[in-house]
């Protein structure tokens, strides 16, 4: 039967809300076309802009808000307020003994040879963590009873101290969830109008420090996402929206809105999951097996790598890292997330000269208030979208498809008195250095990430979205020596459509340590039935049906003694079978790949058992309408376009939405819709696909492949 809200929502509205541009797509699964949109982000009052967003759309549809279906909605505001810090403020209640497990946290140093090395600050400051009498085994035995008085009394403490949601994580409160879930009764009985978070609620699993980390950072973001889904559906009942609210999770996964207002922690990586999730769609749809998922934004560029048609997953995520690229400088959350990164890298990012007067650019961004400079909305600092303008590769008259039209001469004045003057380049080689240095930028990020994973990007196509993706996705390329690109129709709104491809999913974890060899089906049926019964619960709430959820398990395991494991998918007949055997192998081949070789002579253990319950995902099919009707010529005329190999030349400027499939066309070439422009050199030959998406193939001065 599958999953009846996809079967029964006819028009539904992905809504993503970055931190320059809220993008928008409503598919009509009636009429069997798709309609997109784009809207400044509303800073101060995100809703405004969704708002906003949905009645235009809606009405270019031809439709009325109550015959919209459902809305599924993503933000950055979880990530954002996390680092920025400027959340709730928040109390925690832990085990006595353990009060200053955040700075402990796991006394090693991400790089030991910074004397002036900068750890991030705890979310809850000393004077506001509080400690009281209990204690469990790390087999689940109650060893001391829970202080009830005490845990009333500290309370109390947090709140006269200001507190606005209090935190209850309790040592090995994963092998026993009592006492925690006794003292959070106990506090929001006292304490009504205070927000309080479990640890076993948001990770119950093994290791307090992340476990710690994730039930504090959900308690600091808890009160405003609140604030803000309270306001959302307001205004969205007052348009006239009846109809199901929807959030993104960071795993990949759609959930019910009381996610959202319960643990918001899940929904740190929600826009770029969902971009993952767009990349994957496209790969599959082009039969591609190996990609980079590459989506850049106006704040942020995000990659993820596609594997047969599948973005990797991790079960682990550091938000607000104090170094960029350094792991262990930032807050280590237990959340499962689309694994992924993301670089403060967008064509907001702004440039400048530093104390030695190089170019930098990033991380920090115009945003959408005030905007680049070209924007004319008050920005004054030069922008990669100012730079891109200069190059070429951005239309003054036809940014956002005409509405909002770009000022050349105000970046000219900004690119001279902010960088040309003091650092002796012209204005066009400003702009040229600002563009090399965020692809470089985004590049080393990527080499790093693939790296890691022992992979060659060689081997990879990269598919771009984003509103910036297509315009720097040639250049990206060539640096990383990538020969072939994938440029969705639409990608400008890519996130969004990908809420509305992504399946209804939940995960969940119990944390059990045992040696392999005393792992049984049946123990391991036990703990299966809970966590199954759970996932299946939380599914149907949301309007799923029990015929068509699908389960898959896995274990994370480790050689007995190690501090840390790797994660393995567990045979689908694992409950049937002695599953033993089958897993060590898998085990070992997992390790061999990760760390060069195996242990034969250790025992394995189990630490914590998975399990993800999906839906199928809904049928989206790709036919675009809206502005996409426009069958014009598709031959716009020329441009001056700058190339880093050849200068500036005389490129082909097409508009998208005349081009069919079959096209093919040589670069130079700028391909430019609504939401995007695509740019591609010299060295390059465009296809467009069944799909309408530009298939590109680079080529070297040899006209090989690169």
């Amino acid at each position: 039967m599958g999953y009846k809200m996809s079967a029964n929502l006819r028009v539904r509205i992905g809504v993503d809300v970055g931190g320059t541009f809220t993008d928008l797509v409503l598919v009509d699964d009636r009429r069997g076309v798709i309609f997109t949109g784009k809207q400044l982000t509303t800073h101060q009052d995100p809703s405004q802009a969704i708002c906003e967003g949905v009645e235009r759309i809606v009405r270019e549809a031809g439709l009325t808000i109550d015959q919209v279906d459902g809305i599924v909605h993503g933000t950055t505001l979880v990530t954002n307020t996390l680092i920025e810090r400027n959340g709730s403020c928040v109390g925690l209640v832990t085990t006595k003994g353990f009060r200053d497990v955040l700075e402990v946290g796991h006394e090693m140093r991400y790089d030991l040879y910074d004397l002036f090395m900068e750890k991030p600050e705890p979310i809850v400051p000393r004077p506001l963590r509080l400690t009281v009498t209990e204690r469990m085994s790390a087999k689940g035995e109650v060893l001391e009873p829970l202080n009830e008085n005490e845990v009333l009394e500290s309370a109390a403490r947090l709140v006269d101290g200001g507190a606005e949601a209090i935190a209850v994580s309790f040592l090995n409160a994963f092998a026993n969830p009592l006492h925690e879930l006794r003292a959070a009764e106990l506090i929001a009985r006292a304490h009504p109008q205070i927000p309080v978070t479990t640890s076993v609620g948001v990770a119950p699993e093994i290791r307090e420090y992340e476990r710690t980390c994730t039930a504090t950072a959900n308690a600091y973001v808890l009160p405003k996402m609140r604030r803000y889904i309270t306001l959302l559906r307001h205004k969205l009942l007052e348009l006239g929206f009846g109809g199901t609210l929807s959030v993104m999770l960071s795993n990949g996964g759609t959930a019910a809105l009381s996610v959202a207002e319960n643990a918001p922690i899940q929904m740190i990586e929600s826009g770029p999951a969902a971009g993952a999730i767009s990349g994957a769609h496209y790969a599959g749809l082009s039969d591609t097996a190996h990609a980079v998922a590459f989506d850049m934004g106006g704040t942020t560029a995000k990659m993820c790598l596609i594997e047969n048609g599948q973005p990797e997953h991790s079960q682990t995520f550091e938000a607000g890292r104090v170094r960029r690229f350094r792991q262990g400088s930032g807050i280590p959350l237990k959340v499962p997330v689309i694994d992924l990164i993301e670089i403060g890298a967008g064509g907001g990012s702004i440039a400048r000269l530093d104390r030695m007067g190089l170019l930098k650019v990033g991380p920090d961004s115009a945003s959408s208030e005030p905007g680049p400079v070209c924007y004319r909305k008050g920005g004054e600092d030069p922008t990669v979208t100012d730079a891109d303008l200069m190059l070429g590769y951005l239309s003054p008259e036809y940014f956002l498809g005409g509405e909002l039209e770009l000022d050349t001469s105000a970046v000219e004045g900004a690119l001279k008195i902010k960088l040309a003057d003091d650092s002796g380049l012209t204005m066009m080689e400003a702009a040229a250095g600002i563009h090399a240095v965020v692809n470089n930028n985004m590049a080393a990020a990527t080499r790093r990430y693939i790296a890691e994973k022992g992979r060659d990007p060689r081997k990879y196509t990269l598919i771009a979205t984003g509103g910036a993706g297509p315009v720097h996705a040639y250049g990206l390329a060539k640096e990383l020596k990538i020969g072939r690109l994938i440029i969705p129709f639409g990608a400008g709104v890519s996130s969004a459509l990908g809420f509305l491809l992504a399946a209804p999913a939940v995960n969940d974890v119990r944390s059990q340590i045992v040696l392999l060899d005393q792992a049984t089906p049946e123990a391991a049926r036990v703990m299966y039935d809970q966590m199954s019964e759970t996932a299946v619960a939380q599914l149907i709430a949301g309007g799923a049906d029990r015929d068509g959820i699908v389960m898959k398990s896995s274990v994370d395991i480790r050689y007995r003694g190690q501090g840390f494991d790797v994660e393995v998918e567990l045979p689908a007949n694992f409950l049937k079978t002695d599953f033993r055997y089958a897993l060590r192998q898998s085990f070992e081949e997992k390790y061999k790949l990760l760390f060069g070789r195996h242990i034969t002579d250790v025992p394995v253990e189990i630490v914590s058992w998975r399990l993800v319950a999906s839906c199928p995902r809904p049928e989206v099919k790709l036919h675009f309408e809206g502005q996409q009707i426009d069958r014009r010529e598709a031959l716009k005329g020329k441009r001056r376009v700058y190339f880093a190999q050849s200068g500036f030349v005389e490129a082909n400027v097409y508009n998208r939405y005349g081009l069919s499939a079959g096209t093919t066309i040589q670069g130079p070439a700028v391909i430019e819709e609504r939401e995007s422009t695509a740019v591609m050199g010299p060295d390059t030959t465009i296809k467009v696909d069944q799909y309408l998406n530009l298939i590109v193939e680079i080529e070297d001065g040899r006209g090989e492949l690169v």
